[in-house]
This record gives structure tokens, C-alpha cells and sequence, in this order.
């Protein structure tokens, strides 16, 4: 498995482990919840912005996702808003998480809990180039559903 380096600075208030994979073939780095002792309720359908104490330095061509942590979600309902987030390589600020519960119930997180996973993927940026047509294919401008898999046509509020 391809190795690259990516480096990390600790910020003042990070405390404990330092991310790591928890499985050999893991994608992805569990990040810890950084709040000096401290617990946050997440109220039911409220957003929380939740640090990591961590500031990073990621190669060009590289970008870093946060992602959800699957236990998170299916056992307390909680996931991370603007999923995957984007780290970007010119991004040298603390890493925060943003997290909703999506539960009925409010849900504590504790420091060190475990919040997130950061992936470091590739980055391929577009050459956008206007035309005034589009080659034509048999699935055209069909979308949202269209194909009757996630039902039939537009919503009704749709613009």
C-alpha cells in the first residue's frame, strides 16, 4: 500500500492519541474530539462544531476528507455535515468537525472520543472549456429519479 506523507502539528490544547488507523487496510484516521475536558450535548437536529486540536500540511494533488465514523451514526445518530468536508492542501488551520444528531435524543461527546475519520485522497482539478453543445446520450438530461428508482420525475417544489 502507497505511503505518503502528511504533516501534522499539534496544537496547544490537543491532548492524547495522535490519529491513527485502527486496522491494517483502514482508509481512514480516527480523529479525537479535542475539548479540554469538557462535554458537549448535541440536542436533537443541532450542529456542533467540535475541534481536533490538529492543524495539517497535505502534498499538492492531495486533499483530506472528514468522514462519519459508522458507529457514530447507526448507535447515537450522529454524522458530519458537508460529508465528505474537504481539507484542502493550501489549509493550514485547526481541523473541526461538524457534526449533527440526527437522533431523537441529545448525545454526549466526551473528549478523546473518537469523532471522525480523515482520508487523504487525490485531487484532479478541471479544465473548464464553454461550448454551445453537448454530445448526445441515450440517458440525456434524465436525472433525479428518472430511471424509477427512486420514483417518478421531479418533486413538485422543484425549480
Amino acid at each position: 500500500m502507497e505511503k505518503v506523507t502528511v504533516k501534522v502539528k499539534k496544537l496547544e490544547h490537543f491532548k492524547g492519541e495522535f490519529p491513527k488507523y485502527e486496522t491494517t487496510w483502514a482508509s481512514g484516521l480516527d480523529v479525537r474530539a479535542q475539548l479540554s475536558g469538557q462535554t458537549v450535548i448535541v440536542k436533537p437536529l443541532e450542529r456542533v462544531l467540535v475541534p481536533t486540536g490538529l492543524s495539517v500540511s497535505i502534498p499538492e494533488g492531495y486533499e483530506i476528507q472528514a468522514r462519519p465514523r459508522s458507529g457514530l451514526a447507526i448507535k447515537k445518530g450522529l454524522t458530519l455535515l458537508n460529508t465528505p468536508g474537504t481539507i484542502d492542501a493550501d489549509y493550514r488551520g485547526e481541523i473541526k468537525i461538524i457534526i449533527i444528531n440526527l437522533s431523537n435524543e441529545p448525545v454526549e461527546i466526551l473528549d478523546q472520543d473518537r469523532i471522525a475519520q480523515l482520508v487523504l485522497c487525490p485531487v484532479v482539478q478541471a479544465h473548464l472549456e464553454a461550448v454551445s453543445n453537448l454530445e448526445e446520450t441515450s440517458r440525456g438530461a434524465g436525472g433525479f429519479g428518472s430511471t424509477g428508482v427512486s420514483g417518478a420525475g421531479y418533486p413538485k417544489n422543484s425549480y
